[in-house]
């Protein structure tokens, strides 16, 4: 379960609001880490962040696009302080400089909390077309977990 989230008693608007504060944090991170990865395998790790930067700004806008349509400029009810890091790496999780590995890592556990999100937010969406892109972002982290797992095996252990 998602600390800090209870999904009952979140409106379709909540949810919305939530999503799109949790890939704006998740981009913002993702951002961090291009500019804190160090060693030979930075390139390859720094590849990896600006692919991933590039699709959580791509579902954040989704979400927004449809919080749009559904809510107007109606204001958000719910702030940062709500999301307790859900997607993004743990405040304290990166440091001034950082192996890929290590970084990647971090990565690849932000893509598990972010699937975990939508997994226990979709049995409470009860739009169809809210519900559908849900479960298209539900599905899509779990791609990224493939994708980060995957550039992680391809790096040589720590020294």
């Amino acid at each position: 379960m998602i600390e800090g989230i209870d999904f009952r008693t979140l409106t379709l608007k909540d949810a919305l609001d939530l999503a799109i504060l949790i890939e704006e944090e998740a981009r913002q991170r993702y951002e961090e880490f291009t500019g804190i990865v160090t060693g030979e395998d930075e390139l390859e790790a720094t590849e990896a962040f600006r692919m991933m930067m590039g699709n959580e700004a791509k579902h954040g806008r989704e979400l927004s696009a449809r919080r749009a349509v559904l809510f107007g400029a109606e204001p958000s009810r719910v702030g940062p302080d709500r999301i307790a890091d859900v997607e993004a790496p743990g405040r304290g999780a990166p440091g001034r400089s950082m192996s890929a590995r290590q970084a990647l890592g971090i990565a690849l556990v932000s893509e598990e909390k972010a699937y975990r999100f939508y997994a226990e937010a979709l049995p409470f969406v009860f739009d169809p077309e809210v519900r559908q892109l849900f479960q298209e972002l539900k599905d899509e982290e779990l791609q990224h977990r493939s994708y980060l797992a995957e550039r992680l095996r391809g790096l040589p252990p720590e020294r």
